[in-house]
């Protein structure tokens, strides 16, 4: 009877421990989070640039007849959009486990933010993201310089590419690019009898 008592409390401890570890791993919200913030003009309407960007297109772009003659003419027996292949670089559902996508997540969004900012469930909150450290902490991908983020276009805009063209890295980040604006310092003063108090208005 103890046996039994004790290989059921083994169990489990072990099952409680890998529903901890799954539930730990970060996932993949999707635009329509990020988008919720980063949708305003204090934050250089970021959505809007990734809109009408043709990361936004490149699942879509998949659909066509001209990606499947790509796909074919390497010798892929399925269509474009039916390929690994070509899904590896035209969106990040794909190279995901499924139960590692939020319900917010959608493969039909194509190359998208967490695409070469990583997984967002535990960055995404307000709070996290106005501390830029905490953020990177809770795995948001941080890019010391245009050398680094040109390195992570690299990863998809390469030679392996069949419709690969020379990479001309400046030309491209300027249609892309979607750094928040700088903030200008607002001073506002308030005078008391006892104290005279600076507010920075954008930090609230």
């Amino acid at each position: 009877m103890e046996v039994k008592v004790q290989k059921i409390s083994i169990f489990l401890i072990f099952l409680l421990a890998f529903t901890f570890s799954v539930n730990a791993q970060k996932k993949y919200v999707g635009v329509k989070s990020c988008g919720m913030c980063h949708k305003k003009a204090e934050q250089g309407e970021q959505l809007k640039v990734w809109e009408g960007s043709s990361h936004a297109k490149a699942y879509e772009t998949l659909k066509g007849e001209k990606a499947n003659k790509i796909a074919a003419d390497k010798g892929f027996k399925t269509s474009a959009v039916e390929t690994p292949e070509c899904l590896a670089c035209h969106t990040l559902g794909s190279k995901v486990d499924a139960s590692l996508l939020d319900k917010n997540f959608k493969i039909e969004d194509g190359v998208q933010c967490e695409t070469c900012h990583g997984a967002g469930s535990e960055y995404k909150s307000k709070k996290v993201m106005e501390d830029h450290a905490a953020s990177v902490a809770a795995g948001m991908t941080e890019y010391a310089n245009e050398a680094a983020i040109e390195k992570q276009c690299l990863t998809c805009h390469n030679d392996k590419s069949p419709t690969f063209k020379e990479f001309k890295f400046k030309e491209m980040w300027d249609k892309i690019k979607h750094s928040v604006p700088e903030k200008k310092v607002n001073f506002k003063l308030s005078f008391t009898k006892k104290r005279i108090s600076i507010r920075y208005p954008f930090l609230f």
